[in-house]
């Protein structure tokens, strides 16, 4: 079920998260259009936005614990997180196109929404806490499909 209390290392990963995204909109793809996004899948992106981040923050169980073969789901969570902070500084040295924003990284499809999010499941994982998980399954079939949406849109006009 979880611990309550404070998660640091939640923090860290939503810091991980946030940032680029804050500095993100003032360099978005000059063709950047959200208003045909599915209805469906943002309601399901902005229910998952408010329980991941509620989630991981008021459960303890995401802090670092004595070692274990366990921490291994902790680590892989924070590599992801690593890659994700590169994914953005490719994107921001890039030509800041549509293409740009929703490329692969690494053979990882539209990794700027696919990293953060298998990191945070990752993250669940490791502190056994299912609602993180539930949330962040919400969260990803929104923002992935949305991100898969445009991809398809932008393929489409190539």
């Amino acid at each position: 079920m979880g611990h309550l209390g404070f998660s640091y290392v939640g923090l860290i990963f939503l810091l991980m998260l946030t940032v680029p995204n804050l500095i993100w909109t003032k360099h978005q793809p000059k063709e950047y259009n959200y208003q045909n996004e599915n209805k469906v899948l943002l309601v399901l992106e902005r229910v998952g936005q408010v329980c991941v981040t509620c989630t991981v923050l008021m459960f303890s169980d995401f802090n670092i614990r004595s070692w274990s073969a366990w921490s291994l789901w902790l680590i892989v969570a924070f590599i992801l997180m690593i890659l994700y902070e590169c994914w953005w500084i490719r994107y921001f040295k890039s030509n800041k196109t549509l293409k740009d924003f929703y490329s692969s990284f690494f053979g990882i499809p539209v990794a700027s929404a696919t990293l953060p999010v298998v990191a945070f499941f990752f993250l669940g994982v490791y502190g056994k806490v299912i609602w993180l998980m539930v949330s962040v399954i919400i969260l990803g079939i929104g923002h992935i499909g949305i991100h898969l949406q445009h991809l398809k849109e932008i393929q489409s006009k190539f």
